[in-house]
């Protein structure tokens, strides 16, 4: 199997991961120009998977439909995917260019954001995230509180720790100066920022990461340690209640965090 991400609008992912046959499946595909330029090289599209309803992340649906009118879209259940569309919803089990994935409600972000979990995609186990877990942060609260989001999140951190992620957009670097900030005295960090550093350099994409560099890394993954709990009490000039309470601070401090 073949995953490569595509890049699309300023900082966009569009994943495409080739099944055992040789046919692909497509992800989150904000923009249909880049799916359609990696057909012109081969790729053969025959299914599509969203994780949520924003525009930079469906907006190419119609067109590749256009394309290919026999494509298996999945999608969550939301009124606002005005297209036609197969939904699903946690814990339902389906396949796609011959891979399982399992379907994971992942609230947060979006009220009905799901990610989309393979434990077999050739190298091992692979989680399209969507917006919901990115590498060193997560996404930003629009329509869930904190408390859906630290769920969401924390159920996924309870998957393999070989897990690959892939997530929507490429955020590393600029998450992980807020990271920094945040956990200064993390080792794990520091390693992560110099890795993702020299791929940007290289003009590489820093993903996918893994469950468990995020486990060690991500800010959002470890409200309950002392590192964290630290640099939130210390700006915050309060004990924390418990960890939506630092949930829900982080992500306040990230919103408004400039590097």
């Amino acid at each position: 199997m073949r995953l490569k991400p595509l890049s699309a609008f300023s900082d966009n992912y569009i994943w495409t991961l080739e099944g055992p046959a040789g046919k692909a499946l497509v992800v989150d595909p904000g923009q249909a120009a880049p799916v359609l330029a990696a057909a012109d090289r081969g790729l053969e599209p025959v299914a599509v998977l969203l994780t949520h309803h924003h525009d930079d992340h469906i907006g190419g649906v119609r067109a590749l439909l256009q394309r290919w009118p026999d494509l298996a879209v999945f999608s969550p259940a939301d009124e606002r995917i005005a297209f036609p569309a197969i939904t699903v919803g946690d814990g339902q089990q389906i396949e796609a260019a011959g891979i399982a994935f399992e379907v994971i409600a992942v609230p947060g972000h979006t009220r009905s954001h799901i990610a989309y979990y393979a434990a077999e995609a050739g190298d091992g186990p692979l989680l399209f995230s969507g917006d919901t877990l990115f590498s060193l942060g997560c996404g930003r609260l629009f329509e869930g509180s904190a408390a859906q989001m630290h769920a969401s999140l924390s159920r996924l951190a309870t998957l393999p720790a070989e897990t690959r992620v892939c997530c929507g957009h490429e955020y590393t670097l600029s998450n992980a100066a807020f990271a920094c900030v945040v956990d200064p005295d993390n080792p794990a960090l520091r390693r992560r920022l110099e890795e993702a550093q020299a791929m940007r350099e290289a003009h590489r994409p820093t993903l996918p990461s893994t469950l468990a560099g995020e486990l060690a890394a991500n800010p959002f993954l470890r409200v309950a340690t002392p590192g964290v709990r630290t640099g939130l009490q210390q700006r915050l000039g309060r004990e924390l209640v418990d960890d939506i309470d630092a949930f829900a601070e982080l992500r306040l401090w990230k919103d408004g965090f400039r590097a």
